[in-house]
């Protein structure tokens, strides 16, 4: 069993799948969250004291420095899709990143991997964005090595996208083409996310570098919606709406953040949908992690088919989902 990975945020999504991965590939993990009994079901994957959850807050700077007690190495997967009591973008983003990185330099440890997004930008007119560039930069300040992993959209069985539009389909007559629809995506797998995570966290040649992830195609807002009314086997209205009117809706979801209740859309998240989210050509990617990226459509059939009519007991749709890449 190799050395001590320690994991924030990862109870998540995303973090479950980092810490099954770094289990496969021989490392203890720790995972580094701020409600620990929501994550012990996490032990369950790897061996018998191979995986320990404790308690940290990435505000909280001597919570972190305790986490990252006798680690070599840490992951970095905190951050929110809006804002949220005091769970906000700067402090999550911007904050926590630098207390993680100022607590793994005090701690000796040797290789941290940030966890952004595509299309971080000090400069973008979404705070969320914004907040994830001030993030890379404080990390890289303290911590030149530091490896940056920046994924497009990201798939899975728990995701938070493909899950919520085959939902509305369950309910709604039409899906909402926010934009019209042309903003373009390269959503990539959680399995290769989590499989980069592991290989940046032990190959030495990843120190100091940026990567964005994207899987292999690139797919329209419109082809995506279109392939999700395929796998769930609805016919649904494409409902083109102006940005000024998904703006309006951003509001009133911006409101509903202020309670328990997920919002639909808020303002920043439609400041994000009129910039594309694809890979940048020009930096590396999966492929230089040694990283076949996997197709959506090889994928979202796999747990898309609970929205069917009859679910899981309903006929599979045809192989050809009349998607092409954009």
């Amino acid at each position: 069993m190799q050395d001590l990975v320690t994991v924030f945020g990862g109870s998540g999504f995303v973090g479950s799948q980092v810490v099954r991965a770094l289990a496969r590939a021989g490392h203890r993990v720790r995972v580094a969250v701020r409600q620990p009994a929501r994550a012990y079901d996490l032990l369950l994957l790897g061996d018998v004291g191979q995986i320990q959850v404790v308690q940290a807050n990435i505000r909280d700077q001597d919570s972190v420095a305790r986490a990252l007690d006798g680690a070599n190495a840490c992951v970095n997967l905190v951050g929110v899709l809006y804002e949220s009591g005091r769970q906000k973008f700067a402090s999550l983003h911007t904050e926590g990143a630098r207390n993680v990185a100022q607590a793994a330099k005090a701690a000796g440890v040797t290789s941290m991997v940030q966890i952004s997004a595509i299309g971080a930008d000090a400069d973008s007119p979404s705070v969320y964005a914004r907040t994830k560039a001030k993030g890379e930069a404080a990390v890289r300040e303290i911590l030149p090595q530091a490896v940056i992993l920046r994924p497009s959209i990201v798939f899975g069985p728990e995701d938070d996208f493909f899950n919520r539009f085959a939902s509305m389909a369950v309910l709604s007559p039409a899906l909402p083409l926010i934009g019209g629809g042309k903003t373009r995506f390269q959503p990539v797998y959680v399995g290769d996310v989590a499989r980069a995570v592991a290989v940046a966290v032990a190959n030495p040649a990843s120190a100091g570098q940026t990567y964005e992830l994207g899987g292999p195609a690139v797919l329209t807002f419109r082809q995506i919606l279109e392939l999700v009314l395929s796998e769930t086997q609805r016919r649904r209205f494409l409902l083109p709406l102006p940005f000024g009117v998904a703006n309006l809706i951003g509001q009133l979801g911006n409101l509903m953040a202020l309670t328990p209740i997920p919002p639909p859309l808020t303002t920043d998240q439609v400041a994000q949908l009129k910039v594309d989210n694809v890979a940048n050509p020009a930096l590396p990617g999966l492929a230089e992690l040694g990283i076949e990226a996997t197709a959506v459509e090889s994928v979202v059939g796999s747990y898309l088919y609970r929205y069917r009519k009859g679910g899981q007991f309903a006929e599979p749709p045809e192989l050809d989902t009349g998607v092409t890449p954009a």
